[in-house]
């Protein structure tokens, strides 16, 4: 198969995803990461939008890329208006950016209902525009969108916009499912039609992934001869999404031999999936295919034992390849194999006995609301526990939290804990904006002298979960904690029929793992702070 163009629309498109938003110099950043995987054409904008898009495009002038070139991006001239007067043409045309993508109607609805232009108008808006970018010297692409709509209703009609295009000095036509309602045997019949009538041109593809087939039509439309695929880092975008590029990229090179970027960088696909989500502020999906936290997990003991004999019995590709991890997860499915690679991981010397141990025991805690393989750190704890080689950090006589909400709306929370540390007992009182943030506060306060390394160790998330939602707010609740000594990251649980005693639990966890043999960073990451409010969890209202 040819070489297939990686087409980013990340920054613009993708951006139409629900409260998705980025600072042009965060999209800068973007545009690095996508520049050193690889991708050959970054699409930044529409620098008529907005004052935003305009300071985005005065940044990227300055910048330097090696693989990527940036695309701005525009629509046709407006209805009885000249190219050369239409002012979104004309900035395009004065942009430093070599390619200009042109979206243009292709089908015969939107030209009389959303446009109101004759057909013969549409073309010729078609026409006009690509022939003035072409002339002030830029390498255009259409986005003809609505196209396989616009087929289904009248396939002349559909291809005549396309024609209008190459005619004009269209470098590329790409055919759009906009609404993101085709499947592959339409797009596979539509690209036949279309290679046949404009044998010269080359093609590209757009999905979105209103009907879950955005890769899937993306594949079909390459082997149907699309030479560029256009698509958004993790499928962001409007409603459902974009064609997810990231997977398409995989799909391609590693199942269907499409050199899409150098081996070397392939390996950048889960880094760079996991930067833009970080940008965004969103948790990378656990379960997104390639470059997702569990894509190449293993729960099941059966599972697990097989990647251990042979990685292909239940992995498709190697999780290298992509940048990613093999993982197994602990939970009541997991065997004393999977049990004893934990152990030996963490330094544990263990045995069949052992291992038999930590089975039932993990088997008795999921079946009481505990779930492991979240909260690696508490597992590590637990396996210590059971080989006899767990020092507590402390030895806890009594905590209290105190919360008081005042009629000016103010909420105050203190907490006290009274803890044993080498024989000595230590008393603490200390304030927080939340009582896991308070009781933090106490609890380094009283030992942070001691275990200076607890100022290394930070909450970084916070989840809690209802598990019988039937009894209400006397319902046991599971709370997941995730803490970070700015090199590693583990997950430490609590589950109590009290939120604030599960909080405490999974957060003696988190700083009991962080103090474990192996897990002192050298120097420390010098991160002050503890358990947070959640807002700077990513969860609302206060822990």
């Amino acid at each position: 198969m040819a070489d297939i163009q990686l087409y980013d629309a990340t920054l613009r498109d993708g951006m139409g995803g629900g409260g998705l938003s980025l600072t042009a110099e965060e999209k800068v950043r973007v545009v690095h990461a996508l520049d050193e995987l690889g991708v050959q054409m970054v699409e930044a904008g529409f620098p008529a939008s907005n004052p935003k898009e305009q300071e985005l495009f005065s940044l990227l002038a300055g910048e330097r890329l090696g693989s990527s070139e940036i695309v701005a991006f525009g629509m046709t001239r407006r209805r009885d208006v000249a190219a050369a007067e239409d002012e979104g043409l004309r900035i395009l045309a004065e942009s430093f950016a070599p390619v200009c993508t042109l979206v243009g109607k292709a089908s015969v609805l939107h030209v009389e209902k959303v446009v109101r232009a004759s057909r013969e108008e549409n073309l010729e808006m078609i026409a006009d525009s690509v022939a003035f970018l072409v002339a002030a010297g830029k390498r255009v692409l259409l986005d003809a969108e609505h196209f396989f709509d616009g087929f289904a209703l009248d396939a002349g009609y559909a291809l005549d916009c396309l024609r209008a295009a190459a005619d004009a000095g269209a470098e590329r036509v790409v055919l759009c499912d906009t609404n993101g309602g085709s499947l592959p045997p339409q797009i596979r019949t539509a690209f036949a039609v279309v290679r046949e009538a404009l044998p010269g041109t080359p093609l590209g593809i757009h999905t979105h992934d209103d009907s879950g087939c955005a890769v899937a039509n993306t594949l079909a439309a390459v082997e149907a001869g699309a030479t560029q695929v256009q698509g958004t880092v993790n499928g962001i975008g409007e409603r459902t999404g974009n064609a997810n590029l990231i997977t398409i990229a995989a799909d391609l090179q590693l199942k269907m031999g499409c050199q899409v970027l150098p081996p070397e960088r392939l390996a950048r696909l889960t880094e760079t999936a996991h930067f833009v989500d970080e940008l965004l502020n969103r948790s990378p999906d656990p379960a997104q295919p390639y470059v997702g936290k569990h894509a190449f997990a293993h729960k099941a003991g059966l599972h697990a034992a097989g990647v251990r004999t042979d990685s292909q019995t239940f992995e498709h590709v190697d999780p290298d390849l992509v940048g990613n991890d093999r993982d197994v997860l602990i939970s009541e499915l997991s065997g004393r194999s999977t049990i004893a690679e934990k152990a030996q991981q963490a330094g544990i010397a263990s045995d069949a006995e052992l291992a038999q141990r930590i089975v039932e025991r993990v088997k008795e805690l999921e079946h009481r609301g505990f779930q492991f393989e979240a909260a690696d750190g508490s597992f590590e704890l637990l396996m210590r526990k059971e080989a006899g080689e767990y020092e507590p950090l402390f030895r806890l006589e009594s905590w209290r939290v105190l919360v008081e909400k005042r009629a000016d709306g103010k909420v105050d929370t203190e907490a006290t804990i009274k803890i044993w540390l080498g024989g000595e007992r230590y008393v603490r009182t200390a304030e927080g904006n939340g009582p896991v943030n308070a009781l933090d506060n106490a609890l380094r306060d009283a030992i942070g002298e001691i275990h200076p390394h607890l100022r290394d160790i930070t909450l970084v998330n916070f989840k809690v979960r209802i598990l019988d939602e039937a009894k209400g707010t006397g319902a046991v609740t599971r709370v997941l904690i995730d803490a970070s000594d700015g090199h590693d990251v583990w997950g430490s649980i609590g589950v109590s029929e009290n939120v604030i005693a599960a909080s405490w639990d999974a957060l003696v966890d988190s700083l009991e793992h962080g103090m474990q043999p192996g897990r002192r960073p050298a120097g420390g990451a010098g991160a002050g702070g503890g358990a947070t409010d959640a807002s700077s969890a990513g969860s609302p209202g206060r822990v």
